[in-house]
């Protein structure tokens, strides 16, 4: 099983890098009007226009194989054994979670001159 993920996951990186390179390849849009004016050479290892089609048809297969090892690896990543374990289970050293601190409610005690006893603030009148 190791050994089949290991193979989609290499078919996958030399398919992203290969689809990388020809993207890079590849022109644009504008590089066709460039080469109607006669500043580009028209005579190219396909011919006019005979790169391009062969440029995006390889370009759309490994896009296709990319998708498809993509599928593949996310579908053997969530396979689980029958007796899944955790790390943590597994793990010689565990820290217990800290406690969390007792919460007192009574906030009016916390409030200056509101203590129990304390005599009331005098009223002003103007």
């Amino acid at each position: 099983m190791n050994a089949m993920i290991t193979v989609i996951l290499a078919v996958q990186m030399l398919s992203a890098l290969s689809m990388i390179g020809l993207i890079l390849v590849q022109h644009g849009k504008g590089a066709d009007m460039g080469a109607a004016f006669g500043s580009g050479s028209s005579g190219s290892l396909f011919g006019a226009s005979g790169g391009a089609n062969f440029l995006s048809r390889t370009t759309a297969v490994l896009a296709a194989v990319f998708f498809v090892t993509t599928l593949m690896l996310a579908y053997f990543g969530n396979l689980r054994p029958s007796s899944s374990t955790s790390v943590l289970e597994g793990s010689s050293v565990l820290v217990p979670a800290p406690k969390p601190a007792p919460v007192d409610n009574s906030t009016a005690s916390q409030i200056p001159g509101n203590a129990p006893g304390a005599p009331a603030a005098p009223a002003s009148s103007k």
